[in-house]
């Protein structure tokens, strides 16, 4: 079952026109890769352990040059082979899925964390590797992939909860404020629950000290545009969750601010 997702829905640019013209597909080759395995953890209907065997076939296409049964792993495979990469990133993403079909909670905000050290860095850093950037850019890179993640797991938590049972929020984190999973069910947030999304929001605040320092690391005129315009629209979704509440409205940027922000980011990445 597809999840729904695609380019046209995302938050933040994916492989935009931005990107370099020859390095575009094969950024697309790597969404695609994403979305096709993350789509099968996210899977309501599918049973976790074939969620994890499908999701090991993808593993086993990228590294056999006979196998085609995953279209999305293949054409992956062709993109590693033609830019010379490292299936590291791929490989990554693979086990965050993974994680995503048994792990329904979690603890604290390290566990999280390091949940977007699998789930959210390796989609940035297979992008800057693309570009000739190695670790140097990791940190502000992972702060940015973290903080996008994080800031789609408040989006999404209700949907999460009611279709998959997961939860993203952090356990002691609910726990310190008197909020509990099952206030993600409420068709608006507790005062509780508010108080624990503002927690998570004034820890991205701290993170996105780190990402803005991304875009000035990145010598490629478009990837820096990129990653300006992505850092601005990062900054203004999340001071839209600390005004409006994920379980009782669709908390989207509209089209007017997503272009004025556009707009401010590649201003910021010229000046």
């Amino acid at each position: 079952m597809a999840s729904g997702k695609h380019r046209g829905t995302e938050n933040f640019p994916v492989g935009s026109f931005l990107i370099r013209p020859d390095l575009r597909a094969h950024v697309h080759a790597f969404y695609n890769f994403a979305r096709a395995a993350d789509d099968i953890s996210d899977d309501p209907l599918t049973d976790p352990s074939q969620k994890i065997e499908r999701l090991n076939r993808f593993a086993v296409v990228l590294g056999d040059d006979q196998a085609e049964d995953i279209p999305e792993a293949a054409e992956m495979r062709r993109s590693l082979r033609e830019t010379r990469l490292s299936p590291q990133h791929c490989f990554d993403l693979l086990s965050a899925f993974r994680r995503d079909a048994t792990q329904l909670r979690y603890r604290d905000w390290n566990d999280l964390m390091d949940y977007c050290r699998y789930s959210a860095s390796p989609v940035g850093r297979h992008i800057l590797a693309l570009h000739g950037l190695g670790a140097d850019a990791w940190p502000a890179n992972d702060a940015l992939c973290s903080a996008l993640q994080i800031i789609n797991h408040i989006q999404d938590c209700a949907d999460d909860y009611r279709e998959l049972d997961r939860v993203y929020i952090p356990g002691d984190m609910m726990a310190a404020r008197g909020a509990t999973a099952s206030d993600l069910s409420r068709p608006q947030a507790t005062p509780e629950l508010r108080a624990t999304f503002d927690a998570m929001l004034d820890r991205l605040d701290t993170m996105m000290l780190i990402a803005r320092a991304l875009p000035r690391q990145v010598p490629d005129t478009r990837l820096k545009c990129e990653t300006s315009v992505i850092v601005a629209l990062a900054k203004r979704l999340i001071a839209l969750l600390r005004r409006r509440d994920p379980l009782a409205d669709n908390v989207k940027l509209g089209k007017v601010t997503v272009a004025a922000t556009v707009v401010g980011g590649l201003l910021r990445a010229w000046g």
